[in-house]
């Protein structure tokens, strides 16, 4: 059985739009995902904001109030019937607990006994990584196993397959070429 790596936030579940309406509200902005041209968010932001974007990643209850992206919870209980799936994260200290109980409540059938917190996905033993942030995407094909991305501008200069929601990656996984590959 082939072991699928899934990253969590802007994959699984909408970061994005809960931290940029957190920002924009401080603000007066509109920052939204679809003007990030790279990954690093501090360049389209006030200037009087700049690296404090960051910051609201540490509020207590971010990411329990984070939304699943359309599709994710339906498309991950099918494939895991399929497929070993592990939750695999980048996540600061303080977000652990909050990541657990955010996949125990939406993803109960994977469980938090399936979930990896780790800055370097490219070490973990599984044959495909779906994520989207290039340099997790970038070092894990270096690694010839296959990156797909979850398609977003920021991401759009690394040279991987990508799809732009979870129905699309349910496509790609039924592809012959990927069924055919590994084992």
């Amino acid at each position: 059985m082939k072991t699928l790596l899934i990253d969590m936030d802007s994959v699984i579940c909408d970061l994005m739009s809960e931290w940029h309406n957190r920002y924009n509200s401080d603000y007066n902005d509109n920052l939204t995902v679809e003007r990030l041209k790279c990954w690093y968010s501090e360049k389209y932001v006030l200037p009087q904001c700049g690296i404090k974007i960051y910051d609201y990643l540490k509020e207590p209850g971010l990411f329990l109030r984070l939304k699943p992206l359309p599709n994710a919870i339906e498309v991950l209980e099918r494939l895991h019937k399929e497929y070993d799936i592990l939750i695999v994260t980048s996540s600061i200290t303080s977000a652990f607990v909050e990541k657990e109980h955010w996949i125990e409540e939406h993803l109960p059938f994977i469980g938090k006994h399936n979930l990896i917190f780790s800055h370097r996905k490219d070490m973990i033993v599984g044959d495909l990584l779906f994520d989207d942030a290039p340099h997790n995407l970038m070092q894990f094909s270096k690694t010839n196993r296959t990156a797909i991305a979850m398609d977003y501008p920021y991401n759009r200069e690394v040279k991987v397959p990508r799809v732009k929601n979870w129905l699309e990656f349910e496509a790609f996984l039924k592809n012959k070429e990927w069924q055919g590959s590994g084992d």
